[in-house]
């Protein structure tokens, strides 16, 4: 039975509601609809905090610390003051990670509620893999030393409480925790004080708060360092982190990370949007290092400027930050590496590594909000056929369901939906539906009523189902917090329950902050209630995140384990990766959030989301709001196309932009950037299995690859994908040249005319319209596909060109992996994976995949057919394929089989080499 209904408003006036929130100007950006840190009290408290200016700084017992049984060291935190002390646990894991974590002691005094650990974040095996700690050395100034490494020390300053990661040898600090005195820890309180209140206001809601304050607040400093990034997501330009407090910052306000809702979101701006990793990385000239705090409720963090604390010198190459966080516990991980590729490593072993999608995933989406009917999906489906451009994935937006109830289908819309969807399969394409958390209460809705009847509903303050607003009307969410929630909406996901589902079709999750129109900040209330009696403000920002593994779930388990799932999902934290791709929600169709994607996309990928769109991370190409003028449009195609997730999508009150509706010349122009997307899918999908294995991401900054020169430092505008592709886009309407620095000593190479290009300079290049400057770097060797086709499936048995681009020694290298791009036979060690080397003017092929993975094989028959040399004379006119001693033809070909392209490189002609086998190909 559905508890009492609240007093609604007239039908009249709930259609008002809606139609207001469905337009882009009601739902734009509206400063005052978010909280600022002055109108978040924990917030507001803790930046006004002096360093070392505590009332009760805590010390830690000296007696009390101790090895435990498993390896880890303990001991008690405390100050006379506290209503109970707090328990301290630090552990290792290899190679160089710390963790740190702090809870109040409940043994001697229990309160009502126990602050909330969040689980299912990090990797089940995490604690098996901790290592066994030595007993510290204490000296008599009450400092307690213990080897975390061979080559980095742990030192624990007693009273106050204070840690410091630092190298073993020099005794150089890497990474400081409370060095500033800034450490409190609000202890929970079994009632209010007399004349104490809890409640908190903002605009026209309350916040109950029925537990009190309990917010946590420290320091932590990075030495060493010359830039901070990371902290998704936000909008900026800059990829390194801005300083927001203290002299010269440009900002005010603290960067946020509470998942939200925002439409048309600032291009640059530190407030918090749809995700949240708090998760920072430094580099500069000493070890990269890490700082991850496993959290879910909401957080500020200040990036302190020097000379913040008053101080008239700063010490050189340290970078202050300011953690602030609502609710929760101190579960904190350091990281040191000699690289930042070490820190991303270490960070992905305790949260995962990304998912290994299908290769149809890596190709190009089309969606919108939405496409009408099934004769309109019919149209754009043969649009893209009649206009020469290929496509993988069309997607349906909420229109296409009976009145916003999800797993349903209008059936005056669609009313065929498994036909429809076949006939998209038939030309070896996908689809993908729309499903939101927000379930209609509505009496015949069977899904709503099931939820009802299980007690499935996230509660509000009162105990009651809670009922906010979204798409539908009156709705409420299921409690994934709740493993049994997640496992009963991962059964929604059959072809039984899901009537009009297919194979071939995939889920689109949105609005999973939780999105609550009618809720403080279109978002749910704080005091609402969980499982396990959670407050939603202690697990707000893993919210999305449970949302997103149920259905990702749901789709292993239709396909019986066998079939990997693509699921998009908007909001995200820690360990989204493992689940699928993300997006950077509702840009909009501007030059600024052009710019400001690459920004968000590559720290993305540095906190683990490598599969997004600009998580597959990446934009939505052209902007979400709005209508993008011609040359933007193109322009975001050809950035676009080189994000790991490639899609266009657009708001319903937008015009139609499908790429073949803005004249003959720029259909022309958008089709070459996505030929160019489809060429390159075989080194896109050996970078995915990369980041799949090691975490490190598609797209990279560029001193991910080159991370000693720090012209690469805050560089926003250019990127690397993967070790051997460099892009900048064009961010500005007309403009006429552009400055691209490109990094190291060796050559580059244009992409499309084989140009070369000095590294370690910038280049004055004179802009084009037929594409943005692109580079293969010398030394590398990049697989592609040339044949065009109307989807990636349909390219699976054609034919490999390599591209081999030499380097000051005549050298190049590369990687090729291949499996049957759709299942999890790769896993038994069904897949390719060979290597190219060339050296000594001979290429040779060779197999790099581990042996003792399973006994599943997978073969292919596809042959090489062209070989393109880059910095080699022409003088060559034949080689020699071994096995075989056959002669082939070397003759000057194209860089890309684009039409008008001019022969310019050597290229080895049809020696037809399998991609499976081991060969050497000679220059004669």
């Amino acid at each position: 039975m559905d508890p009492p209904p609240r007093p609604r408003p007239h039908r009249v006036a709930v259609l008002l509601l809606l139609l207001l929130a469905s337009s882009p100007a009601a739902r734009a950006w509206k400063k005052d609809e978010f909280r600022n840190c002055n109108q978040t009290p924990f917030c507001k408290r803790a930046r006004t905090r002096a360093p070392h200016s505590l009332d009760a700084p805590l010390s830690l017992d000296a007696a009390s610390l101790a090895v435990a049984t498993d390896g880890s060291l303990t001991a008690s935190l405390s100050h006379p003051s506290r209503l109970r002390p707090l328990l301290l646990r630090l552990s290792a894991l290899p190679p160089h990670a710390l963790r740190l974590q702090i809870d109040e002691d409940y043994s001697s005094n229990t309160p009502p509620h126990r602050r909330f650990q969040v689980p299912d974040v990090l990797l089940p095996d995490v604690e098996a893999r901790t290592l066994h700690l030595p007993q510290p050395k204490t000296s008599a100034a009450g400092v307690s030393t213990f080897a975390l490494s061979s080559d980095v020390d742990v030192v624990v300053k007693h009273d106050p409480f204070e840690l410091t990661v630092r190298r073993a040898g020099s005794g150089a600090p890497v990474l400081s925790f409370n060095s500033h005195g800034l450490f409190d820890f609000e202890p929970l309180q079994e009632s209010k004080q007399e004349g104490e209140t809890w409640e908190e206001q903002f605009r026209s809601h309350t916040d109950t708060r029925p537990r009190g304050p309990q917010s946590i607040t420290f320091d932590v400093s990075f030495y060493g360092a010359d830039f901070v990034y990371g902290l998704p997501e936000h909008g900026s330009t800059s990829l390194a982190l801005r300083p927001t407090r203290g002299p010269g910052a440009e900002e005010s306000e603290p960067y946020r990370l509470f998942n939200l809702d925002v439409f048309e979101y600032l291009h640059e701006s530190p407030f918090g949007l749809y995700g949240s990793i708090p998760f920072m990385i430094a580099h500069g000239d000493g070890p990269s290092s890490g700082f991850f705090w496993l959290n879910a409720a909401e957080m500020q963090i200040d990036v302190l400027a020097p000379g913040w604390d008053g101080a008239s010198s700063t010490e050189n190459g340290r970078i202050d930050t300011l953690w602030m966080a609502e609710a929760g516990v101190v579960d904190a991980f350091f990281f040191v590496g000699s690289e930042p590729k070490d820190v991303i490593k270490q960070y992905i072993s305790v949260t995962g590594t990304p998912s290994m999608p299908q290769q149809f995933a890596v190709a190009y989406h089309q969606c919108r909000w939405n496409y009408r009917d099934e004769e309109d999906v019919a149209g754009v489906d043969s649009g893209f056929d009649e206009h020469d451009i290929p496509y993988d994935v069309l997607w349906l937006d909420i229109e296409h369901t009976d009145g916003k109830r999800y797993f349903t289908w209008d059936h005056s819309a669609f009313p065929n939906p498994e036909v429809m969807q076949g006939k998209i399969a038939d030309k070896g394409r996908k689809m993908v539906t729309i499903v939101d958390p927000h379930i209609k209460r509505d009496s015949s809705f069977h899904l709503h009523e099931e939820a009802t009847a299980k007690g499935y509903y996230v509660k509000d303050a009162t105990g009651k189902d809670f009922d906010g607003w979204c798409w539908p009307g009156a709705s409420s969410y299921p409690d994934m917090l709740n493993p049994e929630i997640r496992e009963w909406w991962a059964d929604k996901f059959s072809y039984e329950n899901y009537k009009g589902s297919t194979p071939t079709l995939y889920i689109w999750n949105d609005m999973n902050e939780p999105s609550v129109f009618n809720g403080p900040e279109v978002t749910m209330p704080r005091d609402a209630v969980h499982y396990g009696d959670v407050e939603h403000r202690e697990l707000h920002n893993a919210y999305g995140y449970y949302f997103h593994m149920a259905t990702a779930d749901g789709l292993l388990k239709r396909g019986e384990g066998k079939d990997r799932p693509f699921v998009l999902s908007r909001a995200f934290f820690a360990g989204s990766q493992r689940y699928g791709a993300i997006w950077t929600g509702d840009n909009s169709a501007d030059w600024d959030h052009l710019k400001s994607s690459i920004p968000m996309v590559l720290t993305l990928g540095l906190t683990g989301m490598t599969f997004s769109v600009g998580a597959l991370t990446g934009a939505d190409i052209g902007g979400f709001f709005g209508n993008p003028e011609p040359d933007l449009l193109v322009r975001w195609y050809q950035v676009g196309a080189f994000y790991p997730f490639f899609r266009g999508h657009a708001h319903h009150d937008t015009k139609r932009r499908e790429p073949w509706l803005f004249g003959e010349r720029r259909t022309a122009l958008m089709r070459e950037a996505i030929h160019m997307r489809y060429s390159l899918l075989p080194y896109y999908y050996t970078l995915f299995r990369e980041a799949s294995v090691t975490g490190v991401p598609v797209m990279r900054p560029l001193w991910l690859e080159f991370p000693d020169d720090k012209e690469t430092y805050n560089n926003g505008e250019a990127f690397m994908v993967g070790p051997s592709l460099l892009a900048q886009g064009i961010y500005e309407e007309g403009q006429k040249s552009v400055s691209v620095y490109l990094p190291g000593e060796e050559l580059w190479y244009d992409l499309r005319n084989g140009s070369p290009y000095k590294g370690g300079v910038s280049h004055k290049l004179e802009v084009s319209e037929d594409s943005i400057p692109s580079f293969q770097r010398a030394g590398a060797i990049v697989p592609r596909k040339d044949r065009f086709r109307r989807s990636s499936t349909q390219m699976v048995n054609d034919p490999y060109t390599l591209v081999i681009a030499l380097n000051s020694s005549s050298a190049a290298e590369g990687e090729l992996y291949v499996d049957d791009g759709k299942s999890y036979d790769y896993q038994q060690g069904a897949f390719i994976h060979r290597r190219f080397v060339f050296a000594d003017n001979k290429l040779t092929s060779m197999n790099i995949a581990p042996k003792n993975l399973g006994n599943k094989k997978f073969s292919t028959e596809c042959v090489i057919e062209r070989i393109i040399i880059l910095g080699v004379s022409s003088g060559s006119k034949k080689a020699i394929v071994e096995p075989g001693n056959h002669e082939v033809d070397i003759e000057l070909g194209p860089i890309s089989l684009r039409s008008g392209s001019s022969s310019v490189a050597p290229t080895v002609r049809k020696p037809n080499v399998r991609v499976v086998d081991d060969w050497t190909i000679r220059i004669a």
